[in-house]
């Protein structure tokens, strides 16, 4: 009898452990079910941003968060004012949040490292956004095709003004953007400029691509070369303003060719007008929303299949990228790009061309 009560007892713990475990809840990190983290809380993304001055950045920061509203995500958002140390605090007040992921757009891409180390020590993955971060640790890297961009820029330059002296205006030396696009353009040029075709008569990185900055640099660059410059090489639009401004002063707007990125408002109605040369046109809704839904992936532990290694040379080290396609603007092709994308309208664009001088509406 004694026997047969034991087995009976201990047939009882056994029952009452398996019960346990058929109840038991799934773990807090479960990916189990939509768009929570399994334990029937929305992901949490915390998107920690340099800067929102500049229009273009105005746009990532409403897309990013409109589409984590959109998808269901709860998503926090930080803004630096392009300062290294307010960047910092912020990515450790977003990581008491109980974020699932970080995704930082970094004022400076060394400082920003140490961010992606405080991240990862929580287990929480980094995406870097738009601009590259000098870390291995990275989980993505989400941008558009920075060199391509740069190559593109020089390019176009070259195919208009194969033959002159060119000033070389950088952005942020603190931005690894920066850095590529001076690489890559330089590597077009180079041939041009060891023929002797081309002349680089100056050449200088922006400080946080302040316009206000590159109007003085360009100024300068006026004054010391007489005047006699054939070609501004701008990196973004945000700079060509200002180097527009300075050609403006001499009335030669329109006269020397000057590039730009970004596609803003003010640069396309600079194109409009005749006073910018080019811009390069990047789709910030498809970044915004690639950058979303490759940080619902990683919180919910997913692979992520579109991302492709791509080389920090700052680092020599690889790290997993989805970058997206760009395009060349400029005043022959405004109406079959940002316009008919609606990424502006036809009567932004043309706001300050007179209606008799405006293409016909398609």
């Amino acid at each position: 009898m004694f026997g047969f009560k034991k087995i009976f007892l201990f047939g009882l713990v056994i029952l009452s452990v398996v019960s346990a475990a058929c109840v038991q809840g799934p773990p807090a990190n479960s990916t189990s079910g939509g768009p929570g983290a399994g334990d029937g809380k929305k992901i949490k993304i915390g998107f920690a941003m340099a800067t929102v001055k500049e229009e273009r950045w105005q746009r990532d920061q409403k897309a990013f968060d409109e589409y984590c509203k959109k998808v269901g995500v709860e998503c926090f958002i930080t803004v630096a004012d392009n300062r290294a140390e307010k960047q910092l605090s912020d990515v450790e007040q977003l990581l008491t949040k109980g974020i699932d992921v970080l995704v930082i757009a970094p004022h400076e891409a060394t400082q920003a490292a140490q961010m992606v180390d405080m991240a990862k020590s929580k287990g929480v993955p980094v995406i870097s956004y738009d601009r590259l971060i000098n870390s291995d640790k990275l989980d993505l890297y989400v941008s558009h095709q920075v060199p391509v961009i740069g190559r593109k820029i020089a390019e176009y330059a070259l195919q208009k003004v194969p033959k002159g002296n060119y000033v070389m205006v950088y952005g942020g030396s603190t931005d690894n953007n920066a850095v590529i696009m001076k690489k890559e353009q330089l590597a077009v040029l180079q041939p041009s400029i060891d023929k002797g075709d081309i002349k680089l008569v100056a050449d200088q990185f922006i400080t946080d691509w302040k316009p206000e900055e590159a109007l003085k640099f360009a100024e300068n660059a006026l004054t010391q070369n007489s005047d006699k410059i054939d070609a501004f090489v701008v990196s973004n639009d945000g700079m060509a303003s200002g180097v527009i401004s300075a050609l403006d002063k001499k009335g030669l707007a329109g006269k020397i060719l000057v590039t730009g990125q970004d596609a803003e408002k003010a640069g396309l109605q600079r194109i409009a007008e005749g006073k910018q040369t080019m811009t390069i046109y990047k789709p910030i809704i498809p970044l915004a929303q690639a950058a979303v839904d490759a940080a619902i992936k990683l919180a919910k532990k997913e692979a992520l299949a579109d991302a492709k290694p791509f080389m920090n040379d700052n680092i020599k080290k690889e790290v997993p990228a989805i970058l997206l396609d760009v395009q060349v603007v400029d005043i022959n092709n405004l109406m079959d790009t940002v316009i008919k994308d609606g990424y502006a309208s036809y009567d932004e664009v043309y706001a300050n061309v007179p209606e008799d001088k405006r293409p016909a509406r398609k």
